[in-house]
């Protein structure tokens, strides 16, 4: 059975049963307290745990030292890594996202987030993504394997004393410093493949340098026109002499005022050495990669779509160059596992007192986000794969039989997805496509409040 489908007291117990917090009865009221987040995602604790006694000793779990975001996300982390040891290719993620917790400015030890009037506190996640097949367009197939990071910290109230020395500015600890960091600690294992996925904002020396070590291959939007050695040049122009590969059309979702279209891209590549970048401690060797320009032709408006992809994967061919984009397109998915953290498990909810109390719940919801992306993906990928109830939860695949009668071949995953997806507001009409995560998930919530009452009718007899 699929994690993700898992009844939420079962699944709890997979992902938190082996936390280590220095007592048994904390692990056991920890696997608890998962399960009624998982239940019923709301971010504020009173509204998972109604009980006056469970929702104290969720109270009691948290406020203890022993009981750390670290702590409990290890055993996750170990699984991801586990699955991520057999063969295949792997993208691994990363991004970061703001927890803005303004409105509840009495949660003490939150630091500033934007302006100077916004509180909270940052998480930087690091997700792990099997490609399970190739379709005919060249676009990979994926599914969320968990999480292999989340590093989560407070911004100092200080700014910066503009009278420091320079060296002690150049020498100061930089947030930088997170990207691709855990592959100090994690490397591909033998036999998989792992690609390492970022943004601009991870065009960084270190970056490179630590995928490298870890032998990790990498894909990283550039931000900089980075020199390169021995020649007049820049990784930006140096690529835009290059001859065109080829050109094909690929899918782009909707982003701000931007709605999803079709683009038709232009792709170049080529190989280039970049110089050294100087550090405290020295100037850093060059360091050789590959550059690949993608260019959207014919689009109206004033900017179409260019990106300059640094990467160490091999750019000999059309076909390889165009493999590189779209896995880089499948950077989005951390975008959507953020919006299921903040949106769907609602931790900028928590009302808790303490930005160390709310790290605690964020470890939780931060899996909890990872059942929720898994299960739109699922629904694209194996869309006819049969589903259990008894495995999924009895009174669930009663509650769905009632409203909507059971399909002529059983509940596939599609089909019980959409079923959900309806009963939160999604139409499952002809042309509506495939139903989004936030409607999955209301849909899931009044399920899970429709069973909780047939599961106490049946103890009243």
């Amino acid at each position: 059975m699929c994690p993700t489908l898992m009844a939420p007291a079962d699944w709890a117990q997979l992902e938190f049963s082996s936390a280590d917090l220095r007592d048994v009865r904390r692990t056991r009221r920890l696997v608890d307290v998962a399960a009624a987040i998982a239940a019923k995602p709301n971010g504020a604790l009173p509204r998972a745990l109604p009980d006056w006694a469970e929702l104290k000793g969720a109270y009691r779990l948290f406020s203890s030292e022993e009981v750390t975001h670290e702590r409990i996300l290890g055993p996750h982390y170990e699984r991801t890594v586990k699955a991520c040891g057999e063969p295949g290719e792997y993208l691994i993620v990363e991004d970061t996202t703001t927890l803005d917790f303004t409105t509840h400015r009495a949660v003490q030890g939150m630091g500033p987030v934007g302006d100077e009037w916004s509180l909270g506190l940052l998480a930087h996640s690091t997700l792990a993504l099997r490609v399970e097949a190739w379709d005919l367009e060249q676009q990979p197939e994926v599914t969320v394997m968990g999480l292999i990071d989340q590093h989560c910290w407070v911004r100092p109230p200080e700014r910066l004393n503009k009278k420091k020395s320079r060296r002690l500015i150049l020498n100061r600890p930089r947030e930088s410093q997170r990207w691709a960091q855990i592959l100090e600690t994690q490397h591909a294992p033998d036999g998989a493949h792992w690609i390492f996925v970022a943004d601009r904002e991870c065009d960084i020396y270190e970056a490179f340098a630590r995928c490298n070590e870890a032998c990790v291959d990498f894909i990283i939007r550039a931000a900089h026109p980075r020199a390169l050695l021995e020649e007049d040049q820049n990784v930006f122009t140096a690529v835009q002499e290059a001859p065109v590969l080829g050109s094909f059309e690929i899918g782009l979702r909707t982003r701000g005022e931007v709605i999803a279209r079709t683009a038709k891209l232009e792709v170049r590549s080529t190989s280039v050495t970049l110089r050294g970048s100087w550090r405290p401690g020295g100037k850093t060797p060059p360091f050789e990669l590959n550059v690949v320009l993608v260019e959207q032709t014919g689009a109206p408006g004033p900017k179409p779509m260019r990106w300059v992809l640094l990467t160490s994967l091999p750019c000999h061919s059309f076909a390889e160059v165009r493999r590189i984009v779209t896995r880089y397109t499948r950077r989005w998915v951390i975008e959507e596992y953020h919006k299921a953290l903040k949106t769907g498990a609602q931790i900028e909810q928590s009302q808790l007192a303490t930005a160390q109390r709310v790290k605690a719940v964020l470890a939780i919801s931060a899996v909890v986000a990872v059942r929720l992306l898994n299960t739109k993906l699922l629904a694209r990928r194996t869309p006819d794969a049969p589903v259990d109830p008894e495995q999924f939860g009895p009174e669930i695949t009663a509650i769905l039989t009632a409203r909507f009668g059971k399909p002529a071949n059983g509940w596939t995953l599609k089909g019980i997805l959409i079923a959900i997806a309806r009963m939160g507001g999604f139409l499952a009409r002809r042309h509506d496509g495939d139903p989004g995560w936030i409607t999955i998930w209301r849909g899931w919530q009044d399920l899970q409040i429709m069973a909780e009452g047939i599961r106490l009718l049946s103890r009243c007899g």
